[in-house]
């Protein structure tokens, strides 16, 4: 019989003392459990469909050709090993803060506060993302040329945090309606693509076909370099597949709904990727795609017909404001799980009357605006600039995820806690062939000169950062830790606001 060591490990001393299972339990006290198979199924699309997808393709099918659908397609496979993984820990312990908290529990508090604060980095600079690829977007209209790019910008970010500091319920719903957009413009695309090419007919006076590959330089174009140094920036379009994670703490019947949402990611991985680009490669040369403009667009406006690029546009700008509100949400929950552990100040576990963790999406907010400054200063190449900054936090997160779900197996077979039925596949094995392949997509950011290598030449000043901060927030973790009681929502956040006094 397994016996679970966590309910015989106290946090603190006597008879008021609670098991480390229970205080991590009551980290999540404070939400409601009332997103549906529904919307759980619409926001692990949306998370796997994202600006990447839509503003990065052109970008980097102008510098690898076909072969970006190779690339695809293993980054794919991977982010697959890396939902599974997180999905074994979901089934062990539903949570909000998601691998934060599994980092709390496996790794130590330490850990925790590592694992947060890159997720907290990765999200706040893909936000920046974000905000720029709505300003891109509108500029697609010649009406709106002359208005500064910082000015979209802000917009966008002033209406999607309203949205998040509603409720979970209206982010929710605006969630579930931005995917379906998403996905119903991916599928008229494949279908008006498909319909196109099985017909021969032709695209901007191009026959279409396979043809379109081989005459334009195969499948790699500019050989294999290009291809593999962009690996880390299709790791970056994957980004946000974990969200389900985060929500899982929010999810009625989370452990029913979960297994599906995450096991029909593999497909849609294969159908809007790599099928997409596909068909965009043999509808069109790929040379006629560009940076700064979506590859639908581009195909779309070819086609003449009147409006229709415009229509894919605004397609697009619901996708970038889509990964805008996941990245409010998920870092307001995540910053509140370390909050709530001692690993972050105390004003970022305060809840409103509406259940929000609004402490962590303002100070998510705050970064975002230095975002709209960044469009303002350096308009014209802010997109890759913080882009390479988010993927040292895809790797992180995606890593502890992983070293999180080996962690779990090695408690499970000491028999500290009990089993659960949805596991990886091919573990452990695929565990430390997903981490050595995160370490490889490090190292290939290094080459992409001289974003990716002023990026990774920055890892030294995060690591500091980090040491820094963990010192500096250290005796409040430890005096979480000793906590004697699991204290109703209010008196946690009166407990905290006095600790941060």
């Amino acid at each position: 019989m397994n016996i679970d060591k966590q309910k015989r490990a106290p946090v603190a001393q006597g008879d008021d003392a609670v098991s480390r299972k229970e205080w991590l339990e009551s980290h999540e006290s404070g939400y409601h459990q009332t997103l549906g198979k529904r919307q759980i199924q619409m926001i692990a699309i949306g998370g796997a469909i994202g600006t990447g997808l839509f503003l990065g393709a052109g970008a980097r099918l102008q510098a690898a050709g076909p072969s970006l659908a190779i690339v695809y397609l293993v980054c794919g496979v991977f982010s697959f090993f890396i939902l599974r993984a997180l999905g074994e820990l979901v089934m062990h312990r539903p949570s909000s803060g998601s691998f934060v908290s599994y980092a709390r529990e496996f790794l130590g508090e330490k850990a925790s506060f590592v694992a947060g604060w890159m997720y907290f980095l990765n999200w706040a600079m893909t936000g920046i993302v974000d905000i720029t690829a709505v300003a891109l977007y509108m500029h697609y209209w010649g009406a709106f040329g002359a208005v500064p790019q910082w000015v979209f910008a802000l917009i966008a970010l002033l209406i999607v945090a309203a949205m998040n500091l509603i409720g979970v319920k209206w982010f929710a719903e605006m969630e579930f309606w931005f995917a379906l957009i998403k996905v119903a413009a991916i599928v008229v695309f494949l279908l008006v693509g498909t319909a196109i090419l099985g017909s021969g007919g032709s695209v901007a006076g191009h026959d279409t076909g396979m043809h379109l590959i081989s005459d334009n330089g195969g499948l790699f174009p500019h050989g294999m370099m290009p291809a593999l140094v962009l690996v880390q920036g299709v790791v970056f379009a994957f980004a946000g597949v974990e969200l389900v994670g985060t929500a899982a703490g929010e999810t009625k019947d989370a452990r029913k709904v979960l297994p599906r949402a995450i096991n029909s990611v593999i497909w849609r991985t294969a159908l809007f990727y790599v099928a997409s680009v596909v068909l965009l490669v043999c509808l069109l040369p790929w040379s006629a795609y560009k940076a700064g403009q979506s590859p639908f667009v581009t195909f779309f406006a070819a086609l003449g017909v009147p409006g229709i690029g415009a229509t894919m546009n605004v397609v697009v700008l619901s996708a970038a404001l889509s990964s805008l509100n996941s990245g409010l949400y998920s870092t307001g929950r995540v910053l509140r799980s370390l909050a709530m552990g001692g690993s972050a100040p105390a004003f970022l576990a305060r809840m409103s009357a509406q259940s929000v963790p609004y402490g962590g999406i303002l100070v998510t907010v705050a970064i975002y605006v230095v975002g709209v400054v960044l469009n303002y200063l350096v308009p014209s190449s802010v997109f890759e600039i913080v882009l390479n900054v988010a993927s040292l936090g895809v790797i992180s997160t995606w890593g502890f995820i992983i070293v999180c779900q080996m962690k779990f197996r090695a408690a499970v077979a000491r028999g500290e806690v009990d089993d659960v039925s949805f596991r990886m596949p091919g573990a452990p094995f695929t565990s430390w062939l997903t981490l050595l392949f995160l370490l490889g997509v490090l190292v290939l950011t290094a080459f992409d000169y001289p974003n990716g290598t002023w990026t990774v030449a920055a890892i030294p000043f995060v690591v500091l950062l980090l040491v820094v901060g963990w010192t500096w927030m250290s005796g409040r973790a430890r005096r979480a830790m000793i906590t004697p009681t699991i204290p109703s929502v209010a008196l946690t956040q009166d407990l905290l606001e006095n600790e941060g006094n």
